[in-house]
């Protein structure tokens, strides 16, 4: 495949390299540098890409998701902080019969995690001796707070528990990441907790998922089409 990079920060430069080691052909690298150039100029430079990669910052997202769309080139987005936007990336994707496929975190094991969250958070439904909540921590340098991870388990747990659940942010030293869900009562706590050790798990899901999303249409959480990614990875190495 031959793969466009829009962004390489900390996490862009993880799945670069990832790729490279992969064999993947690498296109166009886009950074900070990059951000002023002109849409027609940034549509050209994607063209004849199989898929484009973006982990950069949220004010750039909708410029990158407009010329992923113009140059017909599927995006994994794996940006945070941009959700309130997301109804204008959809619309920009599906008018042109563009693909995207969007996730907080595209960790197999962070999305692992969500299901178990899921399942636990369904069994406490109802269950008034228990409070939920969620603690996450981050590197120092990590633009947003909350996560967008943490941010899909509040919307995850609001779904099965019908109520907000707080959150509580880190941002110092060096943590790759740490998500942590309780449910605590005065007799005991079951908590569940997803560690990254580095940023590995990040690059693999999110090349799986441009392996996955070349040739499709439409707009798909990374959470949503695992099993399909996960079953193509399969088949692939078979």
């Amino acid at each position: 495949m031959k793969l466009a990079f829009l962004g390489d920060g900390r996490m862009g430069s993880v799945v670069l390299a990832r790729a490279r080691e992969a064999g993947h052909t690498i296109g166009v690298v886009l950074n900070i540098n990059d951000a002023g150039l002109a849409p027609d100029k940034l549509i050209a430079a994607l063209r004849r890409h199989d898929a484009a990669i973006d982990f950069s910052a949220p004010d750039a997202v909708l410029a990158h998701v407009a010329a992923c769309a113009g140059a017909r080139v599927p995006l994994v987005e794996g940006t945070t902080g941009w959700q309130a936007h997301e109804a204008e990336a959809r619309r920009l994707i599906e008018s042109s019969g563009g693909a995207m496929v969007v996730g907080a975190n595209f960790s197999i094991g962070v999305n692992v995690f969500y299901r178990l969250v899921d399942r636990a958070a369904e069994l406490f439904r109802g269950v008034a001796a228990y409070d939920a909540f969620i603690e996450e921590a981050h590197h120092a340098n990590k633009r947003d707070a909350p996560s967008g991870t943490a941010l899909q388990l509040r919307a995850l747990l609001a779904r099965r528990l019908g109520h907000e659940v707080p959150i509580a942010s880190t941002r110092a030293g060096h943590i790759p990441g740490v998500h942590r869900v309780g449910f605590d009562s005065a007799a005991d706590e079951v908590t569940l907790i997803h560690t990254a050790r580095s940023r590995d798990g990040f690059a693999a899901g999110a090349l799986a998922a441009a392996r996955w999303i070349v040739g499709r249409r439409g707009v798909f959480a990374f959470a949503d089409v695992l099993d399909e990614i996960l079953e193509a990875e399969r088949k692939a190495e078979a």
